[in-house]
């Protein structure tokens, strides 16, 4: 029976088609979220004429549901009780509805309807163009967030004992890979039909997305069969509002979240502006900046499913957040301070590559270790409840650095409106934002080192040991720290 029950599980091919079923619209889903980021410039031009804030307001938007409704706490519930294959077809779902709106709000056809009049009938200043992005956004948000817990337990669902660092190391690869293909492929879009056209690309990548996790749900339907569960593959006690306290009362969660929303928070809101702020230093085109800028995930790509087996077979996952922390605040000091007499563009490709060795070196690191802290009944609330931190500084982050850019650059927009030739944004002030957040992720990082050692959790070690191998390592290192 038990030969049975784990038969699909245990077979290699069979999970490593389902963790590239799901990836694959990872992909998708990361190429949509930045599909406008290369294109700052033509949103600022007509008949956009989006300002800094605006543009600004438009990454945070993604996250505005999810934390002010509260719907990533809502996702975890939903994934708990509800299951992996309900919650998975949810999600791309609301992918696919969120960037079709978002789509719609920046074709040609919107303007001059009835929606953009009403639109334009409340909070005067913002183009109506936009207040339907945000809202498309944000419900795309829903759906993405929602998708990547639930990509995080339907790995340690297939994974849990076996290759799981590794698992989560190549499904962050390929998502990855999805922020190069963007900033290599919208401009080029955009070129041959403005943002919408890139936007619409996007969209079918969504629905191409969706039709791989439909996929995914025949596989998941056959591999809880074989356990004899319609569930899922354990057995799992019913969710009680009472276990997000005991999440919230976990240090070593704490320390995790803490340090998952400072580090996501000079990484995503830094893509958003990264064409732009190339182009500014550089004095080159926006197509130009956005190639290098599609350098930034190709570090990640390389080294996450070689530092995924690493955690697997050797561990260090504590060690590795704190030196991926170190790298971002390096990579972004050389953005703020190195002059741009300095600043040539081996040195921006260099530094980008950076930034994404630091991008593979904690969330590779970061996501394997949370089941290592949590019981396996409470893993995909502790998820949400993660994300859903995240979200905060995700949602406040880009509205602050699109201020932080205007005030510390005084009309520079009004002449970029008005066609002026030669006017550029000076990044400085916002690159030592995210540069502080990434000396406040390096002190998190040894905190959590500290609370590893106190707690026992086992973040150091290899996930590959057999569970009397780890209680003895762990019982010698809290030996050896007493």
């Amino acid at each position: 029976m038990e030969q049975i029950r784990t038969s699909l599980r245990d077979s290699k091919t069979a999970r490593w088609i389902a963790l590239i079923l799901i990836s694959l619209t990872m992909f998708f889903a990361y190429f949509f979220v930045d599909v406008v980021a290369p294109l700052k410039t033509l949103l600022e031009q007509a008949p956009y004429f989006w300002s800094n804030e605006t543009f600004g307001m438009l990454g945070g938007s993604e996250f505005f549901l999810n934390v002010f409704a509260g719907f990533l706490i809502l996702s975890g519930i939903i994934l708990d009780k509800m299951g992996i294959r309900f919650t998975i077809l949810l999600s791309g779902a609301l992918m696919l509805i969120g960037g079709t709106i978002k789509w719609y709000a920046l074709t040609p056809g919107f303007i001059g309807t009835g929606i953009e009049a009403s639109l334009n009938s409340f909070i005067v200043g913002i183009p109506a163009s936009a207040k339907l992005a945000f809202f498309g956004f944000a419900i795309f948000g829903v759906g993405v967030e929602m998708a990547g817990i639930t990509v995080s337990k339907t790995i340690v669902k297939w994974f849990r004992g076996k290759e799981l660092a590794l698992a989560m190391g190549l499904e962050m690869a390929l998502a990855r890979l999805g922020v190069f293909a963007v900033f290599q492929l919208s401009p080029i879009f955009a070129e041959s039909g403005g943002v919408s056209n890139s936007v619409f690309f996007g969209v079918l990548f969504l629905l191409i997305g969706f039709i791989t996790f439909f996929i995914y749900t025949l596989m998941d339907k056959k591999l809880d069969k074989q356990a004899g569960d319609d569930v899922s593959l354990e057995p799992e006690d019913p969710f009680k509002i009472s276990d997000l306290g005991k999440i919230l009362s976990n240090p070593g969660f704490l320390a995790i979240a803490g340090l998952c929303v400072l580090f996501y928070s000079a990484i995503f809101p830094f893509q958003k502006f990264a064409t732009d702020m190339l182009a500014s230093k550089l004095s080159v085109d926006a197509a130009i900046a956005a190639k290098y800028v599609s350098f930034f995930p190709i570090g990640a790509m390389i080294l996450t499913p070689f530092i995924g087996a690493f955690l697997d077979f050797k561990g260090k996952g504590a060690t590795m957040m704190m030196y991926g922390a170190i790298l971002l605040t390096v990579s972004h000091l050389i953005f703020a301070l190195v002059p741009e007499a300095s600043f040539t563009p081996v040195v921006a490709i260099v530094t980008i590559v950076l930034l994404g060795i630091s991008f593979s070196l904690v969330p590779a690191s970061m996501w394997p270790s949370i089941p290592k802290i949590i019981e396996n009944r409470f893993l995909g609330s502790a998820y949400g409840l993660i994300f859903y931190i995240q979200n905060i500084g995700l949602l406040l982050v880009p509205m602050l650095i699109g201020y932080a850019l205007s005030a510390s650059n005084p009309g520079v927009s009004d002449q970029i409106k008005a066609g002026v030739e030669g006017v550029k944004y000076n990044y400085t002030v916002p690159e030592l934002i995210f540069a502080g957040f990434g000396v406040l992720a390096i002190i998190l990082s040894v905190i959590l080192k500290k609370v590893d050692k106190s707690k026992g959790y086992g973040l150091d070690i290899p996930n590959k040991l057999p569970p009397k191998t780890k209680a003895e390592v762990l019982k010698a290192e809290l030996e050896a720290e007493h």
